[in-house]
């Protein structure tokens, strides 16, 4: 099983969700980029799992990203991944940077966050992001219903 770095590149028109334990976030119109590893044992079969969950918003949330992936503003459009074992969720999330949401997704790392907005698609700069770590990025458009 291939593990990896990814990406997932959600779209939503405004909106205020309950985050879990982070609380209520208000988050602009735009672009939000999540930046994940699948280094267990599943791989990057964990994709197919967030593919899923925005396809079936009813199941109930788990983690952070979840919560958009489930919830009814956020569109996911693009996934961006690449195969790689070594650890490059946290360097990738620091490539990416700003501006971000304080504490999402990095409750078991030192980053100020691992999610992040743009105002326009930002495909090309998450691929641009990869190959600057010497990942080869892969990149797949969601066919949403």
């Amino acid at each position: 099983m291939d593990k990896g770095t990814y990406c997932l590149v959600f779209r939503n028109p405004g909106c205020t969700i309950m985050v879990g334990a982070l609380g209520e976030i208000a988050f602009r119109k735009g672009w939000h980029i999540y930046v994940g590893s699948a280094l267990g044992s599943g791989g990057l079969t964990r994709l197919e799992r967030h593919i899923t969950l925005s396809r079936d918003r009813n199941k109930r949330p788990k983690w952070h990203v979840d919560y958009l992936s489930t919830g009814h503003s956020f569109t996911l459009r693009y996934t961006v991944h690449a195969v790689t074992e070594g650890r490059f969720e946290c360097r990738l999330a620091d490539t990416l940077a700003e501006p971000g949401i304080p504490g999402f997704g990095c409750s078991d790392c030192t980053c100020k966050s691992h999610l992040f907005y743009r105002t326009h698609d930002p495909v090309h700069e998450i691929e641009i992001a990869f190959r600057s770590l010497g990942l080869a990025p892969v990149t797949t458009t969601i066919k949403n219903p």
